[in-house]
């Protein structure tokens, strides 16, 4: 049986912050899901026997992180299906499938403005799509709670595909590209293995929000549809019990007692450093409240206007196994 993922109260935000620090952050609080994966305890080639032979051949020059911390996920390549060709709806169309409170990834590039279900990408974790011009992975990972959108053109110039290798570093997320077979990890934003070790990913700063919320300020936006080519239960909840649990289905590199393993944290880097916030009390103290645009709608800093950055929010087990010198606020 595939993993697969399930959807479960949790939270999340959009995040907008002064680029010159990493001490203060400033939020935009949405309601998130969390979901989970089947366990395995095999541990195998970083791509597997099947069509990972030429990889492999040349894996001992080419990888950045310990080929023995890159594990099965279970599923092989692809056994998870990106979606490659997507197809949309108007929002008045996905009222149809989206309540009010279902979560979706949102991306706003060039004023071109997508919607990301997560019902849907839970069952595909990487779509492959182009949004204002520019070709972007859109992804999110179960086990870790973390959504990245990546622009898929490289630094070479190239653009790649990428989809579901089947394998996890540090219990996270390990793509490939169908060009080079290069292995990639969403944590990293990075190539860990093959042609592109080393080659950065660059980010791009996405929402997740209620549709509710998302339909009322994009209401022409376009919304992801469920005739993805393959047939899986949308908006099921195939999967209970990870988020509850304290155990971890896969190994990690590091961990770290200041918070629970699974409490969610927001992680931003700047130039160099590194700092985890916890989301439950940035709930708590927020003093300003910001809407998707980067706009101070109340509080303090109403009519204040900052600029988006990229952020890491999920799990803590999963921020502190990549960053194990993270500072964290307290």
């Amino acid at each position: 049986m595939n993993r697969v993922s399930i959807l479960s109260k949790k939270s999340i935000v959009g995040i907008v912050t002064a680029a010159s620090v990493l001490s203060i952050i400033i939020i935009t609080i949405m309601i998130f899901v969390l979901p989970a994966k089947i366990p395995t305890t095999n541990i195998i080639t970083p791509f597997g026997a099947a069509g990972g032979n030429a990889l492999l051949a040349n894996a001992k020059e080419r990888h950045i992180v310990p080929l023995d911390q890159i594990v099965s996920g279970g599923p092989p390549p692809d056994g998870i299906p990106s979606i490659d060709n997507p197809k949309f709806v108007t929002a008045q169309e996905a009222d149809n499938f989206l309540g009010d409170s279902d979560l979706i990834l949102g991306l706003n590039i060039n004023g071109d403005i997508r919607t990301y279900p997560l019902q849907i990408l839970v069952w595909h974790e990487i779509i492959n799509d182009k949004v204002g011009g520019i070709p972007v992975a859109v992804t999110y990972c179960p086990l870790c709670f973390t959504n990245q959108v990546f622009n898929r053109m490289l630094s070479d110039k190239a653009v790649v595909e990428f989809g579901t290798s089947g394998k996890l570093y540090n219990s996270n997320l390990v793509m490939y590209d169908r060009t080079s077979k290069s292995l990639w990890s969403q944590a990293l934003a990075e190539g860990i293995v093959g042609k592109y070790s080393g080659t950065k990913l660059e980010r791009i700063p996405f929402d997740v929000a209620n549709w509710k919320d998302w339909k009322q300020l994009y209401p022409n936006a376009r919304v992801l549809s469920r005739d993805t080519g393959n047939i899986r239960p949308y908006g099921a909840d195939p999967y209970d019990g990870y988020n509850s649990s304290k155990d971890l289905l896969f190994p990690v590199s590091h961990r770290d007692d200041r918070l629970g393993l699974k409490d969610i944290t927001v992680g931003l880097e700047n130039g160099g450093q590194y700092k985890a916030y916890r989301l439950q009390e940035i709930e708590n103290n927020k003093v300003t409240e910001w809407n998707f645009e980067g706009m101070a709608v109340s509080g303090q800093m109403k009519g204040k206007h900052l600029t988006r950055l990229p952020f890491d929010q999920g799990y803590w087990f999963e921020w502190v196994a990549f960053h194990p010198m993270t500072g964290l606020h307290s």
